[in-house]
C-alpha cells in the first residue's frame, strides 16, 4: 500500500534543464524522509510538485492518499508547508500573521489566538509578537514562517530546508517540535543540506542529484555502503601535509581528502587500532608532528561525497535558484499564495 507521500516517475523540465528525471518516492505514514542533495539537485522542485505548486510533465503523485493532479484543493487541505524562504506578511504583526493562518485553516477566533500565543512563545517571538514583521531580522522571519506552518498539525508536512538561518538554540527547538509532530503521527518530507539534521531526524534518507534519486536507505545503511573506517590526522604544521599524505595514501583503501586550511587529512582504511599505531609510528619516524589523530566511522558527509563527488554545499546559492528556474523570494511569495489564500486552502 502506498505511503502517505507517494510519487512515481516524476519528470519536470524547464527549457533544456531536467529538474526532475523520473523521481520515485514512498514515505510511510508517521515517518520522516530526509531528502539530501546539492544545490540544483531537484529537491525544491520535488516539494513544489508534491504540494501542488507545480505540475509535473510526467508521472503520478499522491499525498495523504489524494491524487495531486486530480484533486489539488483536497491535497492542500491535508498538508502543511514551510518553503525555502520565509513568506510572511510584512505589514502584519507576528501575532496577526499566525492568527490569519489559523483563520485560513477555519479555526475559531479564540482557538487561533490561543495557538498563536503558544507558537510565539515556543519560537522565542513573544517579545516581538506585536511588532510588524518588516521590523524582524531574517532569522526571526524564518522562525515566524515555521510557526505558521505549525498552526495546525496536518497529517502531512513538507519542510524545505527549514533551519536555514536559524541559530543553534532555535534549530534545536525546531528539531524538538518536529519529533513531537512525528510522534503524534505526522508524516514529514524534509529537505536539508545539514547532514547532522538528516542523521538526527530522518527515519529514511534519499540522496538526489541531477533530478534523480541516486541512493536511499536509513542513515546506517547509507554509511555501510561507504564502508570501512576513516583515519583523521591533523598535522601541526602545513608544510608537513605532503609527507603525511604520502604515509596515509600508502595504507588507504580509497581516495581521501586533504584540507590545507585546517591541516586535516582524512582517508578510508582497514585495520583498526593496529593500523592506527603503525601510522603514528611512521609519522613520528618521518618527523611529522601531529596535533590530533583518530579513527572514526563513516559519516553522512562521507556518504554524500562518495555518491555525488563533492561535499554538501552551503544551504543557499545566493540567488535561490534551482536547476535554472527561479525559486527566490518571489517564488516564496508564490508558494504562500498558491497554498494558503483560499478559505479551504492551507499554507
Amino acid at each position: 500500500m502506498p505511503g502517505a507521500i507517494y510519487a512515481e516517475g516524476l519528470v519536470k523540465t524547464f527549457g533544456e534543464v531536467r529538474a526532475l528525471d523520473g523521481v520515485d518516492l514512498d514515505v510511510p505514514e508517521g515517518t520522516v524522509l530526509g531528502m539530501l542533495g546539492p544545490n540544483g539537485a531537484g529537491k525544491t522542485t520535488a516539494v513544489r510538485v508534491l504540494t501542488t505548486l507545480l505540475r509535473p510533465d510526467r508521472g503520478t503523485a499522491r499525498v495523504a492518499g489524494i491524487d495531486v493532479l486530480a484533486h489539488p484543493d483536497a491535497v492542500r487541505r491535508s498538508i502543511g508547508l514551510s518553503g525555502q524562504f520565509a513568506a510572511v506578511d510584512e505589514y502584519l504583526t507576528g501575532r496577526e500573521n499566525l492568527v490569519m493562518v489559523g483563520r485560513l485553516y477555519q479555526m475559531g477566533g479564540r482557538e487561533a489566538k490561543r495557538r498563536a500565543e503558544e507558537l510565539l512563545e515556543r519560537f522565542n517571538l513573544g517579545d516581538a509578537a506585536d511588532r510588524t514583521a518588516k521590523t524582524y531580522s531574517g532569522g526571526m522571519r524564518r522562525r515566524l514562517d515555521l510557526a505558521a506552518a505549525l498552526v495546525v498539525s496536518p497529517p502531512v508536512m513538507f519542510m524545505d530546508e527549514p533551519t536555514t538561518g536559524l541559530d543553534p538554540r532555535n534549530r534545536q527547538a525546531l528539531w524538538d517540535v518536529i519529533q513531537e509532530l512525528v510522534a503524534g503521527g505526522t508524516t514529514l518530507l524534509l529537505t536539508t543540506q545539514y547532514l547532522e539534521e538528516a542523521d538526527r531526524l530522518a527515519h529514511d534518507i534519499c540522496v538526489v542529484d541531477h533530478g534523480k534519486v541516486i541512493a536511499r536507505g536509513t542513515s546506517d545503511q547509507l554509511k555501510a555502503r561507504t564502508g570501512g573506517e576513516r583515519i583523521e590526522v591533523v598535522v601541526h604544521a602545513a608544510d608537513h601535509l605532503t609527507v603525511a599524505e604520502g604515509v596515509l595514501r600508502a595504507v588507504a583503501k580509497g581516495e581521501g581528502a586533504v584540507d590545507p586550511h585546517t591541516r586535516k587529512l582524512t582517508f578510508p582504511v582497514a585495520g583498526g587500532a593496529k593500523l592506527l599505531a603503525e601510522v603514528i609510528r611512521e609519522l613520528d619516524t618521518r618527523g611529522v608532528e601531529i596535533d590530533d589523530i583518530g579513527l572514526r566511522r563513516p559519516t553522512l558527509d562521507d556518504v554524500f561525497i562518495a555518491l555525488t563527488g563533492h561535499a554538501a554545499e552551503a544551504a543557499e546559492n545566493g540567488d535561490g535558484k534551482e536547476n535554472g528556474h527561479g525559486n527566490g523570494k518571489g517564488g516564496a511569495s508564490g508558494d504562500r499564495a498558491g497554498a494558503a489564500t483560499t478559505k479551504e486552502g492551507v499554507r
